[in-house]
């Protein structure tokens, strides 16, 4: 009989309980662990701070088409639901019976949150909730209804500022600390959930720092507090009544909350906020570089004591990080006296800073430390930049043809740039290194999704520029005793470093 059938299971208990109690090891009074609610309630910090938080009315032309959302008065089912799907079949149909293949532009309203940030009238929102809005109207707490003006918006880090004119005193809400958040403590999100009004939800900080693949700056706080459609923009509040994050985006499989919902960090939309107000747009810092993970079989090759940090792929040309002195191959670990983890805190760390501000750089070249100090530039500026110049070409005559050469090692077949292989490959004529013709099927530098046409520029951190010069290479790391080959690879003119295990 198993112990884990339940006559034995329970008679087992019993004895184990009876003998613990003997023992005095087992204390009936700790009872089990559960969660305790904040003393008293949030009555009071509710009723201070909803006449803070707005509704966000907006509305948008949208051409007439066939299959389009559902006609006014309908009834509104979850995003992807077998009956909004049912109903707009069944509309589309009506629509063609009646001849209406194309129907008339017509105005679609939607709803959204936001919250006093100034007394002079400025509100924060999601850019999501007026990106596309031809009309935006702010709602207050006493349904007093005012016509807004966007005064800026950034799509990065999804936030916008609006301005009203209002002449009743508006009352705005102190911005805290998010870095000061720990996760477990209690947080209470207001917002305009399915056209609702305000509605007060509280819950708990269940995690920080997450990537949800929103964009480069993800940073998101996540909370169980319930937070649904409409609640976008509102404002996540700590006890003591200060903004610590913006409520932003969910998971769920039915389009309601199943107690995952995201917020923008205080830290992270505070400066954004003060910037659109000041300039209308974003004015970001920018070292200019491309950058990438660290994995575990890089750190020998790098000379590294674990994964860390950021490997910089790339130094753009005029940029802040090449007058510095910083090198592709190097490996940033602090900037500013403060430890870099990863390329996402090197990129929200660059993008808080103040542009034309002189940091100290800390990176990791061939295992040595090395500190440059860097000015940096303006990240919009420079995409502006960007945008504009034309491509530049190199004249320079290519090398002489030399012919294929195997690579046993990596499972590849590579050969000299010349004008027949960059003609083949697509490859501009100031590209130098060696280009990969072929590549074998289930072969190491297959699975790293090494591919024909990729150029090899560097083979362990040393530049390449013929076929023999990579095969010494790995000679080299063979007789090291090293596994690993960190190429250095470039793929339709963007570089990026690859790990490919050797062949033993």
């Amino acid at each position: 009989m198993s112990l884990f059938e339940p006559g034995l299971r329970g008679r087992f208990f019993a004895a184990v309980l009876a003998a613990g109690m003997a023992a005095g090891w087992i204390l009936l009074a700790a009872g089990p662990a559960e969660a305790r609610a904040p003393d008293g309630d949030f009555a009071d910090l509710s009723e201070q701070l909803l006449p803070s938080v707005v509704n966000i009315s907006t509305t948008q032309t949208v051409k007439g088409r066939s299959g389009g959302a559902l006609p006014e008065g309908m009834p509104q089912f979850p995003p992807g639901s077998p009956f909004e799907e049912f109903f707009k079949d069944f509309f589309d149909r009506q629509q063609r019976g009646q001849g209406g293949g194309n129907r008339a532009p017509r105005q679609v309203s939607s709803l959204g949150s936001g919250f006093i940030i100034d007394a002079r009238g400025y509100i924060v929102t999601n850019n999501h909730v007026i990106a596309e809005a031809d009309e935006v109207r702010v709602i207050l707490h006493d349904n007093t209804e005012l016509p807004a003006k966007i005064v800026g918006r950034d799509p990065e880090t999804d936030m916008a500022v609006l301005k009203v004119e209002s002449k009743q005193p508006l009352k705005p809400i102190a911005w805290g600390d998010s870095g000061k958040l720990r996760v477990g403590e209690w947080v209470l999100a207001i917002g305009n959930p399915l056209g609702l009004g305000g509605t007060v939800t509280a819950g708990i900080v269940s995690a920080r720092g997450r990537d949800i693949g929103a964009g480069r700056y993800d940073d998101f706080i996540q909370t169980d507090a319930s937070i649904n459609k409409g609640n976008s923009g509102g404002p996540l509040f700590n006890r003591n009544g200060e903004v610590i994050g913006i409520n932003t985006a969910i998971f769920s499989q039915s389009g309601g909350s199943i107690g995952i919902g995201f917020a923008v960090p205080s830290n992270m939309a505070r400066p954004v906020v003060q910037q659109l107000i000041e300039f209308g747009r974003t004015k970001r810092g920018w070292l200019g570089v491309q950058i990438q993970s660290v994995t575990d079989e890089m750190v020998e090759d790098l000379g590294l004591d674990k994964a860390r940090g950021a490997l910089v792929a790339k130094v753009l040309p005029g940029g802040p990080a090449e007058k510095a002195g910083i090198q592709s191959g190097d490996v940033i670990v602090s900037l500013d006296g403060k430890p870099v983890a990863s390329p996402n805190a090197l990129t929200r760390a660059v993008a808080e800073t103040t542009v034309g501000k002189a940091v100290s750089v800390e990176v990791m070249r061939k295992g040595k430390k090395v500190t440059v100090r860097a000015t940096l530039g303006e990240l919009e500026a420079a995409m502006a930049s960007a945008e504009a110049a034309p491509a530049k070409s190199n004249d320079a005559k290519p090398r002489a043809a030399r012919g294929e050469t195997a690579l046993a090692d990596l499972g590849v077949r590579v050969a000299p740039l010349n004008a027949e292989t960059r003609k083949r490959f697509d490859i501009k004529d100031d590209v130098r290194g060696v280009v990969i013709v072929d590549v074998e099927q289930d072969g190491p530098a297959a699975k790293r999704d090494v591919r024909a046409g990729d150029v090899i520029v560097e083979v362990a951190q040393v530049e390449v520029r013929s076929p023999d010069e990579v095969s010494e290479m790995l000679k080299s790391l063979r007789d090291a005793k090293r596994k690993i080959a960190l190429l250095q690879i470039l793929r339709n003119g963007e570089p990026r470093f690859v790990p490919v295990p050797m062949k033993s």
